[in-house]
């Protein structure tokens, strides 16, 4: 299960309607890596209060504490920012980041805190790692903050993570723009409720030309569901007459997956925390020649160190594709 969700901006939708067209995407597989080292200032700010969106009865299940306010922090990315970490090697650095961010509530529950708590924590840690990827050249993070299977959650814990996405969204679309930050959005955004997915689908729009980096949020998302919406698409187009069935090739399916979004469709390196070693239904089809890395740390104990850690691992590594 994954237990953890980001207030920030976090959703695309795709379940029939676009909000743009989308370019067709070439395979990015055997790309060379760019290298862009952000010079502008990043703000990241913790939100007082943060779940005050949520309703007397979620307050009451998750049992959050008295919240207190947090100084804003603002982190700089200039010019004389901090030199790549030493142990690593710039021209080796995966351009698209995935991570399966589990172990919110256990972390919450070994503590003796409230799941609130938990997911707060792994809140933080989601912030640092969009730092650390913007600093040392990472180009697109992909992060799976809610699967389809979540839906089976109890209904109060659900209603609670949805209002906290839709304050999060609220609160930090002006930082996106300002920051020049793509927000992208992959799962069956229709089950979000009305007026959230009328602020994603907003959010998303804005930010689309955004360069700097790409934020990809899995919500409602399952690998399977995303083949099988390819699949659809694509059987459509024959029906129609577009194309033919012999026209149906790798090249095909990947255009119609909901990773059309990004220029790198294909994670080169996907984490996953909790000590847990399987995938979980994330990106099947985009996995497929991906580097895995599997982290002891719970997701709020995820930081700087872990991300070192499993970037080494990453470059030590000889990429073969199958080969």
């Amino acid at each position: 299960m994954i237990s953890s969700l980001s207030p920030q901006p976090l959703i695309k939708p795709n379940t029939g309607t676009t909000l743009s067209p989308i370019p067709h995407v070439q395979n990015q597989r055997f790309k060379l890596a760019s290298h862009v080292c952000p010079s502008e200032l990043l703000s990241i700010r913790k939100r007082p209060g943060s779940a005050c969106a949520a309703t007397t009865q979620h307050r009451r299940y998750l049992l959050f504490p008295a919240e207190e306010e947090e100084e804003e922090r603002e982190v700089k990315f200039t010019s004389d920012a901090p030199a790549l970490a030493e142990e690593l090697q710039r021209e080796s650095m995966p351009r698209h980041v995935a991570v399966i961010m589990d172990g919110n509530r256990r972390w919450a529950h070994l503590r003796g805190l409230p799941v609130g708590s938990g997911y707060e924590a792994g809140v933080k840690s989601l912030k640092t790692l969009v730092e650390l990827c913007c600093k040392w050249g990472i180009r697109v993070l992909t992060v799976f903050a809610f699967s389809s299977d979540n839906w089976f959650r109890p209904e109060v814990e659900v209603e609670f993570l949805m209002s906290l996405l839709e304050s999060g969204v609220k609160e930090e679309k002006e930082s996106f723009i300002r920051e020049r930050i793509r927000i992208s959005v992959i799962g069956d955004t229709s089950k979000l409720p009305k007026r959230l997915e009328e602020l994603v689908i907003n959010v998303v729009e804005t930010t689309k030309n955004n360069t700097r980096f790409q934020l990809i949020v899995a919500v409602s998302y399952s690998g399977q569901y995303d083949l099988v919406q390819a699949c659809q698409r694509i059987a459509m187009k024959v029906k129609d007459g577009l194309i033919e069935p012999n026209d149906v090739s790798e090249s095909l399916i990947e255009q119609e997956l909901e990773t059309n979004c990004t220029e790198f469709p294909y994670p080169d390196l996907l984490i996953r925390t909790s000590g847990e070693l399987r995938i979980s239904n994330f990106m099947l089809w985009q996995l497929a020649y991906t580097e895995l890395f599997f982290s002891q740390s719970l997701w709020p104990d995820f930081g700087e160190a872990e991300f070192l850690e499993a970037l080494k691992s990453f470059q030590q590594r000889r990429r073969h594709y199958g080969k």
